[in-house]
């Protein structure tokens, strides 16, 4: 059978370190010179006001009122204008686009302004993770891979952990509902408030999840990101130990979080295994995303893969049953025929 990965150029490799280095070291020391955009003043009345003006997500030019013309509004603006970073973030650009040149996996341009966004409100700098298909989809870059069977979505799916929730410190608010609206995308919040859909494409939607708490399936709120979340079972595993990386969008690297690979992989054969027949397509797709993920760590990290399955069969009897139904359910596509599950205790 061949293999579900292959791997990516050597250069294309090279490419895509060198603008997550890039990128990683601006975060480091994230200051106003990164905004992108620039100061400009009006008249009012005779009197000179300062304001930022960019080009918004869309496109569109945008001004945000800064203040008087005063000393402290002119420090801002030298801030502004002479930050290193201004130039720095210019180069890992250009590293972006080389890499993606070279044939690193990118996101769509308008995934890219969603994650940007989120990225832009400190979505992920208090825990926030991209998770999801856009999650397997990152692996590659971070792995020097290309999935041979990748999928495309129209969904972004984000999560924070609700027990990370007391340590985000009492001052720090990320009002992630502002930012989505910020866009001016068209995204418009469902029922529930924790899924936002584009109004001119149905399909096009962004979930918010969470761990599942006392509440059970009730979304909640979450009053530090002025968020509702949608708790999903089987999560907290997916979400422990999150890390840092990177993904290519059309306007530059993002520093994002995301699951542990091989946790990933394994909370996806927990989730076939809990799905019912009328969601074929889904669990199709989630077994061939853990095959996929299985036969890459098996290959390159099989003491992680082990360490995954062992920490997931000591929460219980509920999680080995399903576990157990999940790798039943592999062993019948197609894709998982000649997997080795070793690792796995299987």
């Amino acid at each position: 059978m061949a293999m579900l990965y292959r791997d990516l150029p050597g250069a294309a490799q090279a490419a895509y370190s060198n603008a997550a280095t890039a990128i990683r070291s601006l975060e480091a020391r994230r200051d106003a010179g990164m905004l992108p955009g620039n100061f400009v003043t009006k008249t009012v009345k005779g009197e000179p006001y300062w304001y930022f003006q960019y080009s918004d997500l869309s496109g569109k030019q945008r001004q945000v009122y800064v203040g008087r013309d005063d000393d402290a509004t002119r420090r801002l603006r030298d801030a502004h204008v002479n930050s290193p970073n201004r130039e720095g973030l210019d180069h890992a650009r250009r590293l972006t686009r080389a890499a993606i040149d070279l044939g690193c996996p990118a996101l769509t341009p308008a995934h890219s302004r969603v994650i940007t966004k989120l990225a832009d409100a400190s979505f992920f700098r208090v825990g926030g993770v991209l998770v999801g298909t856009h999650a397997y989809a990152a692996y590659q870059n971070h792995f020097g891979i290309r999935w041979e069977t990748a999928d495309s979505t129209t969904d972004l799916d984000f999560a924070h952990d609700h027990r990370l929730s007391t340590a985000i410190a009492s001052d720090v608010r990320v009002d992630v509902a502002s930012a989505i609206e910020s866009l001016s995308m068209g995204f418009v919040p469902l029922k529930s408030l924790s899924t936002y859909q584009k109004a001119d494409e149905p399909d096009f939607q962004i979930d918010f999840l969470t761990t599942m708490g006392r509440s059970g399936e009730e979304a909640v709120h979450n009053d530090s990101l002025n968020l509702r979340l949608q708790p999903l079972r089987f999560m907290e595993f997916s979400l422990e130990d999150p890390f840092q990386s990177v993904v290519l969008g059309t306007a530059g690297p993002i520093v994002v979080n995301l699951p542990r690979p091989e946790k990933y992989g394994l909370h996806k054969l927990l989730v076939a295994a809990e799905r019912t027949a009328d969601y074929r397509d889904k669990v199709r797709k989630d077994l061939i995303q853990a095959a996929s993920l299985i036969e890459y760590l098996t290959a390159n990290d099989p003491d992680a893969l082990r360490e995954a399955a062992d920490n997931l069969r000591s929460r219980g009897g509920g999680w080995t049953r399903r576990l157990k139904e999940g790798l039943r359910m592999l062993r019948a596509i197609e894709q998982a025929a000649s997997l080795d599950l070793a690792a796995l205790g299987d």
